[in-house]
């Protein structure tokens, strides 16, 4: 088996990745909050822990990967004061908030499912996970580490930072927090105001809330991920994964109860992704570049010059190291998805080349396959595995403008990097092969070819060209070369 190492935020530097269960690999990913489309920002860490999925599956792993659903607890502005965000989604269009969440949730499957990134094999909720919350605040309180007010119930930071160290995974000192920072208005209830909610008592008005030993309330947001992901990684996983947004402070009271509740962190690997930025700017709606993903689908938003194709979305993605920001705009995007064409079709004219025990070897491909492997392996660096790809898409298209033959070993390594790795890795595939429709284009498409073929070889030129210019004029580019005519969507 392949060694993968993996930056560790919590440790700030990359590590042999070795599992808690050997040869099983735990993931929890931290999945939205449904009250809106899944935007760009959504997309990052969906085929981002969607490749190492993939990988670590390739490398050989059994791996569980658990993504959840915030479907209750999370209120505006990240807080412990303001309305849910459901909830007020759901009172503004006169809802059910459970309609609410079915409704985007199924809006980010679809959005999910053209991006191509496979399906978490455990997708709890939140709002399905009540109980085991109740009982984690039971034992937070048993610990020591929390306290009850007016029906609330809050962790201590400056108790468990005492015996422990509140900041650790973020890089923070509480001490210079807290002479950075007034207490909040409204926060009353609470010691300080660093203290989290474990729970809330609910207000009269309020829509999902539960009966529990303190209050009729509803869980805080920090306190869903860490009953999930020990309900079904244990009480000590290997991976868990987030947005960079999510270091502070969701991720560092996540390990804070982790650890008041269990004695350890409960996680043996922090990885988070970094953010995706608009032509230097942060992505935000008040800024007016926030867009979803089915406005990049349909090209739809004010600031995109042409629809993105969910493929060349998921590529310019895989263009940037997940740690790195990545800047969207619309040149990076048209040049991504010229790079995609190039890449897709490099597999298929692949497929057409004749192979033969005389075939010509290529020097190095050994070496080339094995830093393809190397690069991913090195904490998921696509940025240069796709480098070494296209030196195999060079070597493709070198034999073919030879029309040579090509040794079955070296098509066998070729096929591996241009095929497996590329589809089943790096998850891109030809856009055709995702439409439900895709092969009665393709036979629909071919079927036009053969009619111009056969104006051609009646020497009715006329025709043929006004073929070739109706389906250019559609998007189609056709080209003909000595073994045939090629097509491909613009």
């Amino acid at each position: 088996m392949r060694e993968f190492h993996i930056y560790n935020t919590i440790t700030r530097k990359k590590e042999k990745f070795e599992s808690v269960n050997p040869g099983m690999a735990g993931i929890y990913v931290c999945g939205p909050t449904v009250y809106g489309d899944a935007h760009l920002g959504h997309a990052r860490p969906g085929v981002t822990y969607d490749i190492l999925v993939r990988l670590l599956r390739k490398l050989g792993y059994k791996v569980r990967y658990v993504r959840n659903i915030t479907d209750v607890g999370h209120l505006e502005n990240d807080s412990d004061t303001g309305e849910d965000k459901i909830a007020k989604k759901a009172r503004l269009e006169q809802l059910e908030p459970m309609e609410i969440v079915q409704h985007y949730t199924l809006r980010y499957h679809e959005a999910m499912k053209l991006l191509n990134t496979l399906p978490p094999d455990i997708e709890p909720r939140a709002s399905g996970h009540i109980i085991e919350q109740i009982s984690l605040v039971e034992n937070i309180l048993k610990k020591g580490f929390a306290y009850i007010s007016n029906g609330s119930v809050y962790f201590d930071v400056h108790k468990y930072n005492n015996s422990h160290k509140y900041g650790l995974l973020s890089g923070r000192s509480l001490d210079d927090m807290i002479s950075n920072t007034r207490d909040l208005d409204g926060q009353d209830d609470k010691k300080s105001s660093f203290d989290f909610a474990l729970w809330k008592k609910a207000s009269p008005e309020h829509i999902m809330k539960w009966p529990s030993p303190w209050s009729e309330g509803f869980p805080g947001w920090h306190l869903e991920c860490s009953a999930m992901s020990a309900k079904y990684l244990g009480d000590l996983f290997d991976i868990h994964g987030g947005g960079m947004d999510l270091l502070f402070p969701h991720h560092e009271c996540e390990l804070a109860q982790n650890t008041a509740s269990r004695g350890n962190g409960g996680v043996k690997y922090w990885m988070h992704n970094n953010m995706i930025t608009i032509n230097g700017q942060k992505m935000g709606k008040s800024l007016g570049n926030f867009i979803t993903l089915e406005e990049l689908f349909t090209g739809s938003h004010k600031i995109l010059e042409q629809p993105y194709s969910p493929m060349t979305i998921r590529f310019f993605i895989l263009q940037a190291h997940y740690r790195s920001t990545l800047d969207f705009s619309n040149e990076a995007l048209q040049a991504a998805e010229k790079g995609l064409k190039r890449l897709i079709l490099a597999g298929q004219d692949l497929a057409k080349l004749k192979s033969s025990s005389l075939g010509e070897r290529i020097e190095n491909l050994h070496s080339l396959k094995e830093s393809v492997y190397e690069a991913l392996c090195d904490d998921l660096n696509t940025p240069i595995a796709i480098a070494q790809l296209f030196e195999a898409v060079r070597i493709v298209n070198t034999v073919k403008e030879k029309g040579g033959l090509l040794h079955p070993d070296d098509i066998d390594i070729l096929s591996e990097l241009l095929q497996d790795v590329v589809g089943n890795i790096l998850g891109l595939v030809d856009e055709k092969a995702l439409s439900s429709n895709g092969n009665i284009l393709s036979g629909v498409i071919e079927l036009i070819l053969d009619m111009r073929r056969e104006a051609k070889l009646n020497k009715d030129f006329g025709t043929s060209d006004l073929i070739r210019q109706k389906l250019t004029d559609l998007g189609v580019q056709i080209k003909d070369t000595k073994e045939g005519t090629e097509w491909n969507l613009n």
